[in-house]
């Protein structure tokens, strides 16, 4: 019994908390009500972490989209991630044209002329298919799930001592508002006292919320980081796809140019 009483007790106060919060924020929003600011600079540093948040959510949106323009694989994917499944393999559409070119130059003949260069050309669209594979790979690797982890966890963490803070100096004020009206003298001392608590609690979560959100800037340059290397990556890609063109350029151009229906005759 005792038990359930300090439960509905702390439920009370809790209640009364919430309410005297709410009170608050509400004529502060209607300029009715005086609120504390911030330390210097910290304003600023909250403002930049919401910045770099919506700034790397539009970077790991597009470079989905770069890596798979279907929106509806994208989202099927996204499904396997969160079911913790493994994401099925999926040919893509270079393997899938290497797949009929490679088709097509059996059913023309792969000792005529046309049939070879169907064969070879197949060949090399399932090599650039490969390249695209791992170069998907190592994006999600190297830059998304760096930039993934920002603003699942490390923005998270500034998110909630930010929502602590806005309580303490949220308390602080309404701790203000209330030794003003306090007339009487063991009142105004009972107000006093709470005022020294709240502004104690502000200041120490002030601090720490300035701990958390100074490390914006060591986020910058992780995040710098991981953007060399999704170039270097796609650099690689690029260079990769550059070779298996030129090659098969040159496989081309050494086919005797001999009528293709002639050889499929007598093939």
């Amino acid at each position: 019994m005792q038990g359930a009483a300090m439960d509905v007790t702390r439920l009370a106060a809790d209640a009364g908390q919430f309410l005297n919060r709410a009170v608050q924020y509400t004529g502060e929003t209607l300029g009715q009500a005086d609120r504390t600011e911030l330390e210097p600079g910290l304003e600023e540093l909250l403002a930049l972490a919401d910045a770099t948040k919506t700034s790397t959510d539009k970077i790991l949106s597009q470079t989905e989209v770069l890596l798979q323009p279907n929106p509806g694989t994208r989202l099927e994917d996204r499904l396997y991630e969160q079911l913790d499944w493994r994401i099925p393999p999926r040919p893509g559409a270079h393997e899938l044209l290497g797949d009929q070119m490679i088709q097509a130059g059996l059913e023309m003949g792969p000792n005529t002329p046309y049939g070879k260069a169907l064969l070879r050309c197949g060949e090399a669209q399932k090599q650039l298919g490969e390249a695209g594979r791992k170069f998907v790979q190592s994006t999600t690797i190297l830059f998304l799930n760096p930039l993934r982890n920002f603003t699942e966890a490390e923005y998270r963490s500034i998110q909630d001592e930010r929502r602590t803070l806005l309580n303490k100096r949220l308390d602080l004020d309404v701790a203000k508002a209330r030794l003003k009206r306090a007339h009487e003298a063991e009142r105004e001392a009972t107000a006093e006292m709470e005022l020294r608590i709240c502004e104690s609690l502000f200041r120490r979560q002030s601090e720490v919320t300035r701990q958390v959100v100074e490390g914006i800037s060591h986020t910058h340059n992780n995040h710098m980081q991981t953007l060399t290397d999704f170039v270097e990556a796609q650099a690689s890609y690029f260079h990769q796809c550059h070779q298996h063109a030129q090659e098969l350029q040159k496989h081309l151009a050494s086919i005797p140019a001999v009528l293709c229906s002639n050889n499929w005759q007598s093939a």
